[in-house]
Formats: structure tokens, C-alpha cells, sequence
């Protein structure tokens, strides 16, 4: 569990599944474009799949995925947390989305800080990437906000709809 500025990240459990499918249906139109996951068909069994897997990624420490949620309230608010981890080169990715009725509120950026922050000083990694699809403008936002160095388009660098997409890719370093 990571406590950071008003905000909880942790694990997500079985109880988590409504409240998150209601975020993910909530944010569609928003998220869609960028996360090919978030459908309008999303369900609960979707969530506790996701839940899972997660999980098992965490154990065996290949990702840390976890919900966002207001510490004050206990609302959900989204999901954060990094994958692709890179012990041997420590570096991992670090992805975010916040639900539709809660973005524009710096949610997103306090994640990217306090992820970035526990992949430093928890776990060893030197490096955290964030990769943003052309014309996510709001994920860009986030990431240069959050202080992350643009270092270059990366050609087909994600795949979304049945199609590859260029991709802006950021990094923060460790200090």
C-alpha cells in the first residue's frame, strides 16, 4: 500500500470488482481511445480477471498494479501502478487512468509521483517510462507535469484497435 497526498494505491480485491466496473463503464468515452480494456461491455468478471492477473504479476514482482482511491473517502478513483519491471535493467513502465468524474483534479500526477517515487526508493529501479499514444493529450499532460523528459517519438510503439500507433515516450530517472 502506498499513502500519497490524500490518495491510497494498493492491490485491488474481489470486493474492489463493482466499484471498479462502475469507474471503467463511467469513463469510456474518455478512456477507450487510449486503453482498448475499457469497453462499454466491461463487467465485474472482466474486473476480478484483471484482479488476478495483477496479483500474479505482483508476485512474482513483474508489476505493481494497484487501485486509486480518495484516502478521505474511500471512493474509487481510478487505477496506477507499474509493469514491464526490469530488474535487470532497473526500469519498469508506468501507466494511470482516472475516472471520468474525477479527472482534471491532479489524481493522475499525484499517482505518477508516488509510483515514481516507490520505484526508486522501494524498489531499486532507475528509471521509469511513460509511454503516451499521439494524441492523448491529457496522459502528456500528466507526464510532463510530473517533470518527465520527452525523449522522442517512438514509431509503432503501441498497438490499439487492431492497429499500431506512435507513441511519445517519457522517462524520469532516479536523483
Amino acid at each position: 500500500m502506498i499513502f500519497a497526498n490524500g490518495l491510497l494505491l494498493r492491490p485491488l480485491l474481489a470486493a474492489d470488482a463493482a466499484a471498479f466496473t462502475a469507474a471503467v463503464l463511467e469513463s469510456v468515452a474518455s478512456i477507450a481511445p487510449w486503453m482498448p480494456w475499457c469497453k462499454p461491455d466491461y463487467s465485474e468478471q472482466d474486473a476480478l480477471t484483471w484482479f488476478a492477473h495483477s496479483g500474479s504479476a505482483q508476485e512474482t514482482g513483474s508489476a505493481y498494479d494497484c487501485g486509486v482511491f480518495c484516502l478521505d473517502t474511500g471512493d474509487l478513483l481510478g487505477g496506477a501502478g507499474l509493469n514491464s519491471i526490469n530488474t535487470l535493467n532497473k526500469m519498469c513502465n508506468l501507466g494511470y487512468w482516472v475516472r471520468s468524474s474525477r479527472q482534471r483534479q491532479g489524481i493522475a500526477l499525484r499517482c505518477v509521483q508516488a509510483l515514481s517515487e516507490h520505484a526508486f526508493s522501494q524498489l531499486a529501479l532507475q528509471r521509469v517510462e511513460i509511454v503516451v499514444a499521439v494524441g492523448n493529450k491529457a496522459s502528456e499532460a500528466v507526464a510532463i507535469k510530473a517533470g518527465a523528459q520527452r525523449e522522442g517519438l517512438a514509431r509503432k510503439r503501441l498497438y490499439l484497435h487492431g492497429a499500431a500507433h506512435d507513441a511519445h515516450m517519457f522517462a524520469l530517472v532516479s536523483a
